[in-house]
């Protein structure tokens, strides 16, 4: 993608009328910080990404990273260019924006860097896993860390010089992290570890002097399972005397993997030992490993729930363009017209427009819960950000390869990069099995629905409001009021079957997050048009505009979350026909 426009006016709306950025920015003690800063920061970023990450999103899907020797080892080069762009962000100071201010971070809300992260993502996908991964690594040891290691690494990591990775999965041990094999020895102040992790996003290049490895790992009297896994930094290079890079650890990529999508990101086979062994630090206490992970994993599955809305963002612009441009019938003045006449690729693009409106509002909303300290429905929003974002890019980016027609095809046109890039996000952080079992099970019947009980009694009062607005939102509030029942009857069926039935939740439990997933995005652009309606009748803001936010919600609420029906209608049918065939019958 070699040109990008930052949705601009649509983030500076989410964060004015859903999210309530100034009064948000006070609570936070942050009287300085506001809508006006805000918008000045999301401009910068918009001029970054469009005028040196974009253009080299091509170039990455083209020219993909190698290995080579370098240190004594194998090595990964990144693809050209990548690493003047990755200064241009760190000496930007992008790397530090939310990051805590004692060691050098800019300390500003976790959903301003949700909206800045949107631009990254949408620019260069694959470029952008880089420091989507180190602020995860940033959370999880400035969560759980010693004092010490905290000084050591954050200063770094913060200003971007040191980028993050996380290694949990191994040959052996994908989503069954108590199948984990790697080792670590005590040795001194330090630990040896031993062992080989698969699919390291961003595990070598030479952007950097130094790379911070978070490691999950057993110690030798560590009990069998998840309980028995800690977790270890282990630098590329070991710090010196002074802090700084010093010798080479014995932490190597070996291979990359050749893969359908995001081709600029290196995804790395790590070994760790293979030379006596890697040094490591022990982050927090032993065996808590997978715990501490997960503060970094639960960050990257809402960024990675971002990457859904920013991937489709993508496709849709550059589908757009297509659209407008792709001659395609004549008049009966003989003057050609453009496809955009056409019904059905007006269809296409609405329903690309008002889903990552949608996805947009949900994924700042959950960000911004972050910041308000409000963990239950944080952690309910996740799974939802993650799974129901990413499975609707795949939907969204199709339909940009669609309106391409033969086009599409082709890989010199661009769109099917947005097509093959979106595909890994489902998988990576886990499956939308897995976020749809986090969502039915620690996420609902473990406090028997009282997180998502509350979510439906907030949305209740706001869909009463929007049913009272009429005229052309009649049919949208219509559609909304079937999809909150639908939601409602959800929740008491689980609750009702999963105890007597061991296979409800999990066959229900796709359907039952997608269909949140629907009407969150439903419940949101209801409250977009409502805001919207109520500027134009004060005469604020930009009227083409907020007409047109006004026309993507209704489309939204017809025509999307209708579909919340035929979700609630598979949950309902049960368990009993997944689970009837025999497993030899297949």
């Amino acid at each position: 993608m070699s040109e990008y426009t930052h949705p601009l006016a649509d983030a500076e709306f989410v964060l004015s009328e859903l999210v309530d950025f100034d009064s948000l920015c006070a609570d936070m003690g942050q009287e300085d910080i506001n809508s006006e800063l805000a918008s000045v920061i999301l401009s910068e970023a918009g001029k970054l990404g469009s005028g040196v990450w974009a253009p080299l999103n091509k170039v990455g899907d083209l020219q993909h990273p190698k290995m080579i020797e370098k240190d004594g080892g194998p090595g990964v080069q990144e693809t050209a260019g990548f690493a003047q762009a990755y200064q241009e962000y760190v000496e930007g100071g992008w790397a530090s924006l939310t990051g805590a201010e004692e060691f050098g971070g800019q300390n500003l809300p976790n959903v301003l860097g949700s909206a800045v992260n949107e631009v990254w993502h949408t620019a260069n996908m694959a470029f952008a896993l880089c420091p989507l991964l180190s602020q995860g690594a940033i959370e999880s040891i400035s969560h759980h860390g010693s004092e010490h290691l905290q000084q050591s690494y954050l200063p770094k990591m913060l200003s971007g010089e040191w980028p993050g990775t996380m290694n949990l999965t191994e040959p052996d041990a994908g989503t069954d992290l108590a199948a984990v094999k790697t080792k670590a020895v005590p040795n001194g102040d330090h630990y040896l570890i031993s062992g080989q992790k698969i699919f390291i996003t961003w595990g070598d290049h030479q952007m950097t002097d130094n790379i911070v490895h978070l490691v999950l790992a057993r110690l030798p009297d560590a009990p069998a399972g998840v309980k028995g896994i800690s977790l270890f930094i282990v630098p590329k290079f070991n710090l010196d005397e002074n802090g700084e890079p010093g010798e080479r650890n014995d932490a190597y990529c070996v291979s990359l993997e050749h893969k359908l999508g995001i081709h600029g990101s290196p995804t790395c086979v790590m070994s760790f030992g293979d030379n006596g062994g890697a040094k490591g630090y022990l982050v927090g206490e032993a065996h808590k490993g997978l715990s501490y992970m997960f503060t970094m994993m639960n960050h990257a599955r809402q960024g990675v729930g971002l990457q859904g809305l920013a991937i489709s963002e993508g496709s849709y612009q550059h589908a757009l363009a297509y659209a407008k441009e792709r001659l395609q019938g004549t008049n009966k003045d003989g003057s050609r017209f453009t496809i955009m006449k056409f019904p059905d690729v007006r269809r296409m693009l609405m329903q690309m427009k008002s889903s990552t409106e949608a996805m947009r509002a949900l994924c700042l909303v959950a960000a911004a819960e972050i910041d308000r300290g409000n963990s239950a429905r944080s952690e309910l929003f996740t799974p939802i950000v993650k799974g129901w974002c990413t499975e609707l890019s795949q939907e969204l980016t199709y339909l940009g390869t669609q309106i391409h027609g033969g086009m599409g095809f082709v890989e010199e046109t661009g769109s099917a990069q947005f097509y093959r890039d979106a595909r890994i996000l489902t998988i990576y952080e886990g499956t939308t099995g897995v976020q749809a079992l986090d969502l039915v099970g620690r996420k609902t019947l473990v406090n028997q629905g009282e997180s998502l009980g509350e979510l439906l009694d907030e949305i209740t009062a706001d869909l009463a409001k929007f049913s009272a607005m009429g005229g052309h939102f009649t049919l949208a509030a219509k559609q909304c009021q079937a999809a909150l029942e639908c939601a409602v009857a959800a929740r008491q069926w689980l609750l009702d079957t999963a105890p007597d039935d061991k296979n409800a939740a999990g066959s229900a439990s796709v359907n039952f997050m997608m269909l949140f997933g629907y009407l969150c995005g439903g419940w949101l652009m209801a409250k977009s048009a409502m805001q919207a309606k109520a500027k134009l009748e004060a005469g604020e803001g930009n009227s083409e505009f907020l007409n047109a936010k006004l026309i993507s919600a209704q489309f939204f609420c017809e025509h999307m979350v209708v579909r919340t029906q035929a979700c609630f209608a598979s949950i309902t049918a049960g368990s009993e026909s997944i689970m009837a065939l025999p497993e030899d019958a297949f």
